[in-house]
């Protein structure tokens, strides 16, 4: 069996100011149950044939049961809002995770790896911990023609072409079961700049906001539409997907 990975971690500049952007973020957040988003039904459907599970940087906001699951974060605040809740989690990064090959039937990384330097290195060591067959659910932001403030403010490294990303899961025998659209970005620019303002330059106060209005957020949050297979991205911002480590994965 695959031993745990030695692999290099991201360049640290890019490290340490995701690190630390995310810190001051999440200190001032409220962690959100997983049963309050529209994630659940999905991640719930999943649980009786995933009983080994493992969620990379959820942040305040993780998708997978608090109770079962084993979480991984940089943020110390992430971290230590998990414990308080009785999750199980360790500080470490996604470029190399310190668990043992083959681990877990279901993995979790959404809105992770369009923040690293090597997505390469990201998803080989998300394969690495997967069982065969096991189940990865990613996210991923997509077209560079769509690049906007948001994505400079909260740490992004890159955006997906369509046909790049599926050619990217191919080259990681991962096969995408289900997809659908995701993300939480605001459509109106204006409201991003005015959200973008306030957090740079009084982020207590936008804290504030963001905890007093997050309730009704979440529950104005659309269901989670899959569909079998890939999804057409052509006009899509940001998508999830419901892949499989295949028998190839195994044997590479």
């Amino acid at each position: 069996m695959p031993q745990a990975s030695t692999a290099g971690a991201a360049p640290r500049a890019l490290r340490e100011r995701n690190r630390d952007f995310y810190d001051t973020l999440w200190s001032r957040a409220r962690l959100v149950s997983p049963e309050r988003l529209n994630t659940w039904p999905l991640v719930r459907s999943l649980l009786p044939r995933c009983p080994q599970r493992l969620e990379v940087a959820p942040g305040m906001r993780p998708r997978l049961p608090l109770h079962g699951t084993q979480f991984l974060d940089l943020s110390r605040a992430a971290l230590g809002a998990l414990a308080r809740r009785g999750a199980s989690a360790v500080q470490g990064e996604i470029s190399a995770l310190p668990f043992g090959g083959e681990r877990f039937d279901l993995v979790c990384a959404l809105d992770v790896v369009e923040h690293v330097e090597n997505d390469r290195a990201a998803l080989s060591e998300l394969c690495r911990v997967l069982k065969p067959g096991g189940l990865l659910l990613l996210s991923v932001p997509l077209h560079a023609r769509r690049w906007s403030a948001f994505d400079d403010f909260v740490g992004h490294r890159r955006r997906y072409e369509p046909p790049l990303l599926a050619s990217l899961l191919q080259q990681h025998s991962l096969s995408v079961q289900q997809s659908g659209v995701f993300g939480m970005q605001p459509r109106s620019s204006r409201l991003l700049d005015y959200g973008i303002w306030w957090l740079t330059h009084h982020p207590r106060t936008a804290m504030r906001w963001y905890n007093a209005l997050l309730p009704l957020a979440v529950r104005l949050q659309r269901p989670l539409a899959l569909a079998p297979g890939m999804i057409d991205a052509h006009h899509v911002d940001e998508v999830i997907m419901v892949c499989v480590r295949t028998p190839a994965a195994a044997a590479a």
